[in-house]
């Protein structure tokens, strides 16, 4: 479905409707699919509020089409278009995965643990572009070193590998290359049984359930969520700090799970549970790359109060919350994305806007390639009827003028 590259053509509410008037549906019958509110249907088409992303995997499996058809991704921007440069060469590496070059010199364990750790920071911070340069070699030279390695030095280099395939999985995401996110998931997966660590398995099928989430089946999200923290035994008090974080992840995932599904009192528990779990735990930590910790569950019910449109627990999470400067700024730009849309919703749209810039401060290359942003600020231009030079500066920032 191409567009022009104007605002308007680039809304998820107009690729929507074209999609539903395409399959002869009325709005109250896309609606009862999804489900949701006709009115919604209405005002997301119309540009009156912007199409979030649990609406926008609703949409896509209730019309049968790819979730990127509704979204646009990738975005193209020949301008900025330095991540895109890079995934060519990810995905030769993907497919060599099982035919390592056997002349390929590798270094030491120590090494390739410094590099993961390297391309883990850069994930943190949102470097997509670094990060799709540094990917490619190391994974080429880790799955070498998997392959000739045995023992418990192979099993540690296959936590490695599955560590640096999960930089795909964050680089797919990011721009809307779902497809190859999916394949990653399955390289992750691959790794991680290779590996014997039972927590990274479970680390890997909690990322695995964000493939449920962008497909709008959230019942199957749930079983799995539900079949991976039982295998994690549900006592807070025997665990050690790495199966806290895992533990605690599961239960906020499972809370945006619930929240998705409409089932506020489930999405409540959860968070509550993964309080719990951070309390034990102390601290913000970061074990197998999940960031789990205090800070993470407040994200965590801002998201959910936005999930549940629930204006006036947005207005105090987003007053009461303070990010602290340690917290990954991949973190706090989805904090500041959610903020965003927390506060357009409930009325606020100088707040809206605030927010994204924060975002865009925070984490620039997750905002430029995120629809939401775009969704906002599309909404944004429409609500206020002319133009703003500061939506409009920050439109061309996304390359949408």
């Amino acid at each position: 479905m191409p567009y022009a590259n104007d605002n308007e053509g680039q809304r998820i509410g107009l690729r929507i409707a074209e999609a539903r008037k395409a399959r002869g549906l009325t709005q109250l019958q896309l609606a009862q699919r999804i489900p949701c509110s006709k009115s919604l249907i209405a005002q997301v088409e119309r540009g009156h509020k912007p199409a979030t992303p649990s609406l926008t995997a609703g949409a896509a499996r209730a019309l049968g089409v790819r979730l990127e058809q509704l979204t646009g991704q990738p975005y193209e921007d020949p301008q900025r278009g330095h991540v895109h440069a890079t995934i060519p060469d990810i995905r030769t590496s993907m497919l060599s995965w099982d035919l390592p070059d056997d002349d390929l010199p590798v270094r030491s364990f120590d090494d390739l643990a410094a590099d993961v750790a390297s391309a883990s920071a850069l994930g943190r911070k949102a470097r997509y572009a670094k990060l799709g340069c540094m990917l490619p070699p190391l994974l080429d030279e880790l799955s070498a070193a998997c392959h000739a390695a045995d023992g418990t030095e192979r099993e540690r280099l296959f936590g490695l590998l599955g560590e640096a395939y999960s930089g795909v999985t964050a680089i797919a995401y990011a721009v809307g290359l779902f497809d190859l996110r999916s394949q990653a998931m399955d390289r992750v997966n691959w790794a991680a049984r290779e590996s014997a660590d039972p927590l990274r398995l479970g680390r890997t099928q909690w990322q695995r359930s964000t493939l449920f989430l962008q497909a709008a089946d959230y019942n199957r999200g749930i079983r799995l969520l539900d079949r991976v923290r039982q295998g994690l035994g549900e006592d807070i008090a025997v665990m050690d700090a790495p199966t806290l974080s895992v533990h605690g992840a599961v239960h906020l995932r499972s809370a945006m799970f619930a929240a998705r599904a409409g089932n506020a009192p489930t999405a409540h528990a959860h968070l509550d549970a993964a309080a719990e779990a951070a309390r034990h735990l102390g601290r913000d930590a970061n074990h197998y790359g999940l960031e789990f910790g205090p800070t993470n569950v407040a994200m965590h019910r801002l998201a959910v109060a936005v999930e549940m449109y629930d204006g006036p627990e947005v207005v105090r999470r987003t007053r009461r919350t303070r990010l602290p400067a340690t917290v990954a700024p991949v973190r706090a730009g989805r904090w500041y994305i959610d903020a965003a849309k927390g506060w357009l919703d409930y009325g606020n749209r100088e707040k809206a806007f605030a927010a994204l810039q924060a975002a865009r401060r925070a984490s620039p290359e997750q905002a430029r390639n995120h629809p939401q942003v775009r969704e906002i600020i599309q909404t944004l231009i429409h609500l206020e009827r002319y133009s703003k030079t500061s939506l409009s500066g920050f439109a061309s920032w996304l390359g949408m003028t």
